[in-house]
């Protein structure tokens, strides 16, 4: 049986992250099973996005005029958002509300304002959060206040289940976990043919490293490279990366990193990294052991 979903939340595209990738890979999963799937976030001024726009598979996307105050989080206003998405539920015949992110204002009040038009509601949470520094204690308030009447809730791990049904004071028959998965055809190295016809297109497939030889096994000698692709928050772990390099870099001559994002975090990253011995940090051939490649396009992964 199709049901009309709608997801709600203010991380989604254009701005890149995971929580936006999964909510975009979901929608359109759920549109080839048949369902009626509509997102709903706030608007962008650069790149511009604002009213309704059409996605690929049929995707339609509502971004709708809310200030954001902080990383891309919408101004609180709880009662102000319902007159517009009332209009919206009932416009596209809603009967499943589906918030993303404990940290999204929009993804609250659209399952609080779902609960009051008597709509069946699913909230999944992506991320870890403490609980006794101040931020976390008032994100922990906001999110029991939201989940009190929630229908379902979804985490990503196990770890994440008992970190949420703790934070919410939740009935942990009420949480369901559905693990992150990778496509992993996406990850593939390179076949040589694929290699050739990329280094004829120009000077940025001629930077491409050369594709592996199937038939070299891996020796204990062998260059060994860990590439970390993840915005550089708090709440993303970073800290623990930034614990863990210099160990690992000590322990392992052959380790190589390469690390993809950007975020507050950086310059932390880059002061450890200073802080290191330039024998620690640099090969001898002069090259670094701890590239650092900043923000990148999601195909360019």
């Amino acid at each position: 049986m199709p049901y009309n979903i709608a997801m709600i939340s203010d991380f989604f595209y254009p701005q890149p992250g995971g929580v936006e990738s999964h909510i975009y890979q979901l929608s359109t999963k759920l549109i080839d099973r048949g369902h009626n799937v509509i997102i709903i976030t706030h608007a962008y001024d650069s790149p511009s996005r604002s009213g309704i726009r059409y996605l690929t598979n049929g995707v339609k996307v509502y971004h709708l005029p809310h200030w954001v105050v902080y990383r891309s989080t919408t101004f609180p206003t709880v009662f102000s958002s319902f007159p517009i998405l009332r209009q919206i539920f009932i416009r596209e015949k809603s009967e499943i509300v589906h918030g993303h992110a404990s940290l999204s204002n929009l993804c609250h009040e659209g399952i609080l304002h779902g609960r009051t038009m008597g709509l069946r509601t699913v909230f999944t949470d992506h991320s870890l959060f403490g609980f006794s520094d101040a931020a976390s204690i008032i994100a922990n308030k906001l999110l029991k206040f939201s989940l009190s009447d929630v229908d379902h809730v979804i985490c990503v791990s196990h770890t994440c289940k008992e970190n949420t049904t703790l934070r919410a004071s939740l009935n942990p028959l009420s949480v369901s976990v559905i693990p992150n998965a990778v496509v992993a055809s996406n990850f593939r190295p390179l076949q040589p043919q694929e290699a050739k016809f990329l280094t004829l297109q120009g000077d940025r497939g001629a930077l491409l490293p050369p594709p592996p030889d199937p038939t070299h096994h891996i020796v204990p000698g062998d260059p060994i490279t860990i590439v970390v692709i993840s915005r550089l928050f708090y709440n993303k772990g970073t800290d623990l990366l930034i614990s863990a390099l210099p160990l690992l870099l000590r322990r392992h001559e052959n380790l190589r990193f390469i690390i993809a994002g950007s975020g507050p975090k950086a310059i932390d990253l880059e002061q450890t990294l200073d802080s290191l011995p330039q024998g620690l940090v640099y090969m001898p051939n002069g090259q670094s052991r701890v590239v650092q490649i900043g923000s990148i396009r999601h195909e360019e992964c």
